[in-house]
């Protein structure tokens, strides 16, 4: 096991490598071997935040666990997964997996030759074509690529220069465009609007690796969930950890959110966050996470709650990219979790005892507004803000 096959684990040498490795996925969760911690970070980091890094540290080189860990980790990530049998906790874990992986070949792609050399830790965009079967359907632009001398047929890998030497554009095989795009990714995508010649459609660089970044979510959600052997103990010795990941990610839903921002009515565990974030304290990813999804159950849109946090520690891009994770058009967010789980999580302490009043933040601020005679929406004042500077 080296530390390709654990930047990239659904590749099929990863699987090779763990098969040859003759490891017993049972006998590494009844030990609660360092694998196991890792799979329960990778999933609640995919669910909550839309990634698999490790919180201490991200690839290249950075991961404080070592390259078995982080490969064995993934098998038993899609077990987590798979005992949780919830669709949408697959597509967010998948989708997840494959932004991640995605993360990682740029930087693999961006690296100088020198680097590239000398690390076998990378990839070209060769081995990612060959890896879902694509070698032959994607090629250079010819029209885009003359003169450029490193392309994917033709000798050479495309990522094996620096960025400013690949080729802007390639031409991929119109089959395998459209398994790998979907109309909901806007007017451009569609076939209609494409350049198409010879049977094959072109694309900028950049949407090479959107299509790919497809095929890795596919590849990582083929299968999901599974069936586990009930001999082999495994649903049971991981039990404790799914009923953490169920709580975390509760599946209450709720009618239309009362869509007013009255920050005095919030309830006091977001209370506690909001001003913990205004006195440039750094929130951790479950408080930055609890506040962001009350924040977008309310009705606030990332471009309110960018403004909203706007005098916080919280970085602006940092709020955008959970905020609009949260609101996603898949069908597949979270609401906010409950104060049960967030008291699990030292979050909250059910200050004036307001479990009482309701089971989670955003039932609390749906009552309070609802029972309250003045309501100071935020969105106004900051709409009369605006005129005052124009």
């Amino acid at each position: 096991m080296d530390a390709l096959d654990a930047k990239y684990p659904f590749f099929a040498s990863a699987r090779e490598a763990v098969a040859a490795a003759a490891v017993s996925l049972p006998e590494l969760v009844a030990a609660d071997a360092p694998a196991v911690e890792r799979a329960r970070e990778r999933v609640e980091r995919a669910l909550l935040e839309g990634t698999v890094a490790s919180e201490r540290g991200a690839f290249p080189g950075e991961s404080a666990y070592d390259a078995q860990a982080e490969l064995l980790s993934y098998p038993i990530a899609r077990i987590l997964v798979s005992l949780l049998d919830s669709d949408p906790a697959i597509e967010k874990y998948a989708a997840a997996e494959a932004a991640t992986a995605m993360e990682r070949v740029r930087r693999d792609l961006d690296a100088d030759d020198e680097l590239r050399s000398v690390s076998s830790a990378t990839v070209t965009l060769d081995d990612l074509l060959a890896e879902f079967d694509l070698a032959d359907a994607v090629r250079p632009d010819a029209t885009t690529s003359a003169g450029v001398g490193r392309g994917v047929a033709g000798g050479g890998a495309a990522g094996t220069g620096s960025a400013g030497r690949d080729p802007s554009h390639y031409r991929i095989d119109v089959g395998p465009y459209l398994r790998l795009t979907s109309p909901d990714w806007g007017d451009s995508w569609r076939l209609v609007n494409r350049a198409l010649a010879d049977g094959a459609v072109r694309v900028s660089r950049d949407e090479l690796l959107v299509a790919l970044e497809a095929a890795v979510e596919a590849r990582v959600a083929e299968g999901l969930p599974f069936e586990l052997a009930a001999d082999e103990g495994i649903g049971e010795a991981l039990e404790s950890r799914v009923a953490d990941l169920r709580r975390l990610l509760s599946e209450r839903t709720y009618a239309e959110p009362p869509d007013v921002i009255d920050r005095d009515l919030f309830p006091p565990c977001m209370t506690n966050l909001i001003e913990k974030a205004e006195r440039d304290t750094k929130l951790s990813s479950a408080e930055s996470f609890a506040l962001m999804a009350f924040l977008v159950g309310i009705g606030m849109t990332p471009d309110e709650v960018v403004a909203f946090c706007a005098d916080t520690s919280l970085d602006a891009e940092g709020i955008r990219y959970q905020t609009e994770y949260l609101t996603d058009d898949r069908g597949t967010q979270y609401p906010p979790p409950t104060c049960e789980t967030l008291a699990n999580y030292g979050i909250c302490h059910n200050e004036d005892d307001h479990m009482q009043v309701a089971a989670d933040p955003l039932s609390y601020y749906e009552k309070r507004v609802a029972a309250a005679d003045d309501v100071t929406d935020w969105r106004a004042g900051r709409e009369a803000d605006d005129a005052t500077e124009a």
